[in-house]
């Protein structure tokens, strides 16, 4: 008869089986990863052409102005220095703007895959005003070029500006041309040049309608920016430098207050350069500019996220990583039915389990990329426990003992999607749950001597 082994050795091999099996998990999570990119690129072709994360700033009014700069050259020898006037540039914020911004979301689909796209509507207000101690900021009022003023815009993407975009300036219309934007919008918008000979104070009104996809971002400037935004979208996040003073959010969409004056902002009103943009990221969307228009990053914005519900990569994410709980757990049953209760489990039957435990992942991600992560979990988790209870009443030769597997892994699958909904509880519950099983175990294993020598099948000492 054969030699039946020790419980040590049963389980040492469980736990080596256990570990080999943790190589088809990492599998499952590349494949993970290798779905969400997927999926990035296909919402990267839904928006291209529509508009990407759109970072706006401005209005700002730029008055160029001739400096005198020292330059040291060699001529003959010796060093010769001379005085040339350059042409530089004085930005200048204003006093104080109002801006409103109302999004209109829509959710585009291209195969299995969605992603969200908005129009929006801006408008606002702005005053200007000269300073009277230029002199403080390295410039005197007569190298002003007045009446080559400009007012530029900043829009990241200008791909999603509409063709409705209007500017007056003191109730004058003021003709717009595309490009030179603010450095804050990665120097791309549009902008207007006017003859500010008088150096009176202005007001400017504008608005234009933008596309875009994913988030806005607003860049402040100036004195004192207001800013309300609204929107039907009923999953917005908030992020960035600065968050609402007010919020509201329902089911029917949320508005948004913010109030940023200008010493939150460390910039003063008159500068010799313009700051670079704000660090604006969402994991796996394409920026809407590349690093090497990204400027000293040093502008400060606030970001409105229109966040899908829903992100099911991150949730199969997730739940992939509690794997070898999954694993764990039914292992042990099944050695404590060995050891215990007397039913021989091979080495092949828990390789066989661990691969249908494995297999869940899988069809959690297939299933949820069609029909939804919540209906994709029960399907999946019951069609998992369905052949594990079944195949562990011919392993087991007990359908009893099946359906303790079957609750068992019920039990598993309903925790974990708790775990998945309770993030901030997770780590406590599953250090509870890990106790109690150790604790069950030492209490079933009590009586077992660990380091017997193997018996024959007839009962026999070997």
């Amino acid at each position: 008869m054969a030699r039946e082994r020790s419980p040590g050795m049963k389980l040492l091999f469980a736990v080596l089986i256990g570990a080999a099996l943790i190589v088809p998990l990492i599998f499952v999570y590349a494949l993970v990863s290798d779905r969400q990119s997927q999926s990035h690129v296909a919402q990267n072709a839904i928006t291209a052409g529509w508009g990407g994360q759109q970072v706006i700033s401005g209005p700002l009014v730029v008055i160029p102005y001739e400096a005198e700069r020292v330059e040291t050259e060699a001529v003959n020898g010796r060093s010769v220095s001379r005085t040339v006037k350059v042409r530089e540039e004085l930005y200048l914020a204003p006093l104080v703007q109002k801006v409103k911004t109302e999004l209109a979301p829509e959710m585009r689909r291209k195969s299995i895959y969605s992603s969200v796209i908005y129009t929006s509507r801006l408008s606002g207000t702005a005053s200007f005003a000269l300073p009277e101690d230029l002199a403080k900021h390295g410039v005197r009022r007569d190298q002003l070029l007045l009446d080559q003023a400009e007012l530029r815009f900043g829009v990241s993407d200008p791909r999603g500006l509409q063709s409705d975009a209007s500017v007056t300036l003191d109730g004058t219309v003021l003709p717009l041309q595309p490009g030179k934007g603010v450095a804050a919008s990665g120097n791309s918008g549009f902008y207007g040049f006017f003859d500010w000979s008088s150096a009176a104070p202005v007001e400017v009104s504008w608005q234009y309608g933008l596309r875009g996809s994913h988030s806005f971002t607003l860049v402040p400037r100036g004195g004192n920016t207001q800013w309300q935004v609204s929107s039907p979208w009923p999953h917005p996040g908030f992020s960035g430098s600065f968050l609402p003073e007010d919020k509201k959010i329902s089911d029917q969409g949320f508005t948004a207050s913010y109030a940023v004056p200008n010493l939150a902002l460390g910039q003063a009103l008159v500068m010799l350069q313009d700051p670079g943009p704000p660090l604006v990221t969402d994991p796996g969307i394409e920026m809407t500019y590349g690093p090497d228009r990204m400027g000293n990053g040093s502008s400060m914005a606030a970001t409105i996220g229109l966040v899908e519900p829903v992100d099911l990569y991150s949730r199969v994410d997730r739940s992939v990583k509690y794997g070898f709980l999954f694993i764990g757990f039914t292992f042990l049953a099944f050695l404590m039915f060995d050891i215990v209760g007397g039913a021989r489990v091979a080495a092949a039957e828990y390789l066989m389990t661990g691969a249908g435990l494995v297999l869940f992942f899988v069809l959690l991600l297939a299933f949820a990329e069609v029909i939804g992560f919540a209906l994709a979990y029960a399907l999946a988790s019951l069609a998992i426990i369905g052949l594990l209870t079944a195949y562990s009443a011919a392993v087991l030769a007990s359908w009893l003992r099946a359906r303790f597997i079957g609750a068992l892994l019920l039990g598993l699958y309903a925790l974990l999607y708790v775990l998945l909904n309770l993030e901030a509880w997770s780590l406590l519950i599953g250090s509870v749950l890990l106790f109690a099983a150790l604790a069950g175990v030492m209490y079933a294993t009590r009586r077992v001597d660990w380091s017997a020598v193997g018996r024959n099948g007839d009962g026999t000492e070997g």
